[in-house]
């Protein structure tokens, strides 16, 4: 698999994403539900916007481990928040995951008026190998 970033300016580094990302002759394609902070045993949960990231990160990381992928190719990541006011303080978190595994996706964020139940924040990606 060969994956090249499309970057034409600088600016959305300090953002952690990638304007765009090409993949060429990838073996396969896995498309992620949205993961948000929710139990193994279905149950939502009712925490604060912290809480939920870390949450929604965690199963996303689960999801694509349980798949046989990896972190690191990661070519598309769309966050759903009900709050980006309430989410961009702990955008750090994000990045800090992103830069852990070497992720170089393309990034969409949208602020939505709601989300399943109590969640508050739910995270969509595309791996590729």
């Amino acid at each position: 698999m060969e994956k090249r970033t499309v970057n034409p300016w600088i600016w959305q580094n300090e953002r952690s994403y990638s304007q765009a990302v090409e993949v060429k002759n990838a073996e396969s394609t896995l498309y992620c539900s949205g993961q948000a902070a929710i139990d193994p045993d279905g149950t939502s949960s009712s925490k604060d916007m912290k809480s939920q990231l870390q949450q929604a990160v965690a199963n996303l990381e689960t999801v694509i481990d349980a798949a046989g992928y990896e972190c690191r190719n990661i070519v598309r990541l769309n966050i759903y928040t009900t709050s980006t006011k309430e989410l961009w303080p702990h955008f750090p978190i994000l990045q800090e995951w992103i830069v852990k595994h070497q992720i170089e996706q393309a990034v969409t964020m949208l602020e939505v008026t709601g989300l399943f139940e109590t969640l508050t924040v739910e995270l969509e990606a595309t791996a590729v190998k």
